[in-house]
């Protein structure tokens, strides 16, 4: 473990990874499946993960930027790589140069890329994205056959093949929502639109993770599993990761900076929002808000430390934060476990979620790289230790 690691450590779980990939991959068995590694792998890196996505079966990468999909060919990735968040003007050329999928939206898109793969000679790589209720990116129905038409005469043309058409749910993580049926069957109308234009994808897809989970029927040819690939639940409503056979990939933890006696009535951290309620030890906890722990988590983010769960005492610091540990003793340089699987009765990120009315999705991501990440292959023990395999340090890559 290298110096900074000894502060905080993110340890992440490929064996964990490839686990749920293999569980997610169980259920859908009809179709491939694209492992999403946007925000450098929902934070937990990009390029680790994915390889540990593709050696438990991932036929596809995923992310939102042109950067993102870049740094993945750099580090040696070769397979099917698809992204998805374009504006004007962006390095069109050099993704059809390193035959990644884009995905076009817009006539405007299909020019851009278009005119790229004329100057550079190659086709490029086209899938297609039909609004169908989400009201993000995406074609809406209306000019769904003027945008299926050009691309199929480009097509012809040569400059570019179109391999996918593709939608995105806006409420799979509720069930029995009304918008799930509405989006299902305007994705199939937009199907037909694109065969009757003459288009033949090579898939077609609109499962994120909890449609991969939730509904059979979605899932085509190609399921997008995001956050389930990180052991997360897409939503408390759907059910615990145990509950599909997933297991969290983070463990988030940090050396305490100090341990001290301090009297009643001791006021803590900023505002003193929070006030000692009689003689008492605290510990100091060396992450805060510049970390990602969350702020709007003051006085009730919980953490695991000398073998409890504790609450953050008062606010949620840029670098640290206070947690009151009562007549219990610590030592400085002792772990304190914000979130995990659970294997010490850690809190989990949903746990995280709720204290500060958010989503797993968030409090995962949003881990800083102030906090290196160290890779493991099977459970990390506490200090972020090796586990299965040995740890390794590295800034989230």
């Amino acid at each position: 473990m290298n110096e900074t690691a000894k502060r905080a450590r993110a340890a992440i779980d490929l064996a964990a990874v490839r686990s749920n990939v293999r569980a997610l991959r169980d259920r859908a068995p009809g179709a491939e499946l694209m492992a999403v590694v946007k925000s450098d792998g929902y934070g937990h890196g990009a390029v680790r993960c994915g390889r540990a996505a593709r050696e438990a079966g991932a036929a596809w990468l995923g992310t939102a930027l042109p950067e993102e999909a870049f740094a993945l060919r750099a580090a040696g990735d070769t397979g099917r790589l698809m992204c998805w968040l374009w504006t004007p003007g962006g390095p069109w050329r050099r993704a059809v140069e390193e035959a990644i999928d884009v995905s076009v939206s817009g006539l405007w898109a299909l020019r851009e890329v278009a005119d790229a793969a004329r100057a550079c000679g190659r086709a490029a790589r086209v899938q297609l994205k039909i609004d169908t209720g989400l009201g993000r990116n995406g074609c809406q129905p209306a000019d769904w056959a003027e945008l299926t038409a050009a691309a199929r005469a480009a097509e012809a043309e040569g400059v570019l093949a179109v391999t996918g058409v593709w939608s995105h749910f806006a409420c799979a993580d509720e069930p029995g929502h009304p918008s799930i049926a509405a989006q299902l069957a305007e994705f199939r109308r937009a199907l037909a639109v694109a065969d009757a234009a003459g288009l033949r994808p090579e898939v077609r897809h609109i499962a994120n993770t909890p449609a991969l989970l939730t509904l059979p029927e979605a899932h085509f040819d190609l399921v997008r599993a995001g956050i389930g690939i990180y052991g997360v639940s897409p939503s408390p409503e759907l059910g615990a990761p145990e509950d599909f056979g997933l297991r969290p990939v983070m463990t988030l933890e940090a050396s305490l900076a100090s341990v001290k006696r301090v009297p009643g009535g001791h006021g803590v951290s900023y505002g003193h929002l929070y006030t000692t309620p009689g003689e008492t030890t605290l510990a100091l906890v060396p992450l805060g808000y510049a970390d990602g722990i969350p702020r709007h988590a003051s006085g009730t983010g919980p953490v695991l430390v000398a073998g409890k769960w504790r609450t953050v005492a008062g606010r949620v610091a840029m670098d640290q934060f206070v947690v009151d540990l009562g007549g219990d003793r610590a030592e400085a340089g002792e772990q304190a476990v914000l979130f995990g699987p659970g294997d010490r009765g850690e809190p989990s990120a949903e746990d995280w979620a709720r204290a500060a009315g958010t989503i797993g999705y968030e409090i995962v991501t949003r881990i800083g790289s102030r906090v290196p990440r160290v890779y493991v292959d099977g459970a990390a023990p506490a200090g972020g230790g090796g586990g299965d395999g040995a740890a390794r340090t590295g800034g989230g890559a």
